[in-house]
């Protein structure tokens, strides 16, 4: 049982859960292995990029955290970034991580706990796109560990795992089913989750 944990997950339609028939995503999933007693918000907006995440996040963060209450942020980003729109990636990688940074700084500020969940593949996208979003993710996770601010490397995991390139391939080339969201919620839970939620400074 946790009392007065508050945890905001903000980001794409990864963290919304769209193509899960459940509409549990992996965030659900996630909540359900954790415990009861959290107070949970899903601030997930499909075609979302980072500099959208960034310009609505306190805006909508800040009503839903509470002083001398534990706050956490769980961010998520950086998927539609990497997509190419008329010729150009919709936001490059030197601003996606200029948005992270950020958010960051703007949590500490307001002394809420921020973990970042790297940008899941997305399949249709092909090996171009794979290859700048897990680019993306290395340097995401290299800032984070610059500030110990704990992150989830989800991309080439779930590229080369079968249950989320097949489900995302029978569904919209990009999401995946419940199988792919379980997936994901498994390398999250199996990457410290448990040990964020029980003491956030590593």
């Amino acid at each position: 049982m946790y009392e007065d944990l508050r945890i905001c997950f903000i980001g794409d339609s990864f963290v919304q859960g769209i193509g899960d028939p459940e509409y549990r995503g992996w965030v659900g999933r996630v909540l359900a292995a954790t415990g009861p007693g959290i107070t949970a918000f899903n601030l997930g907006i499909r075609r979302n990029t980072s500099a959208d995440v960034l310009r609505r996040c306190w805006r909508e963060v800040d009503p839903r955290i509470l002083p001398d209450t534990d706050n956490r942020l769980v961010i998520s980003f950086g998927s539609n970034d990497a997509v190419v729109e008329d010729g150009s990636v919709r936001v490059g990688k030197a601003r996606c991580l200029e948005n992270l940074a950020t958010i960051l700084s703007e949590s500490r500020e307001r002394a809420i706990h921020p973990l970042v969940i790297g940008p899941p593949p997305v399949i249709d996208g092909g090996g171009e796109h794979l290859h700048r979003t897990a680019e993306l993710a290395d340097e995401m996770s290299d800032l984070c560990g610059s500030r110990e601010v704990p992150f989830v490397a989800t991309t080439r995991q779930l590229a080369e795992g079968r249950i989320w390139t097949r489900e995302a391939t029978a569904g919209d080339g990009a999401h995946p089913g419940s199988g792919g969201y379980q997936s994901l919620a498994d390398l999250i839970l199996d990457s410290g989750w448990h040990s964020w939620i029980a003491r956030p400074n590593r």
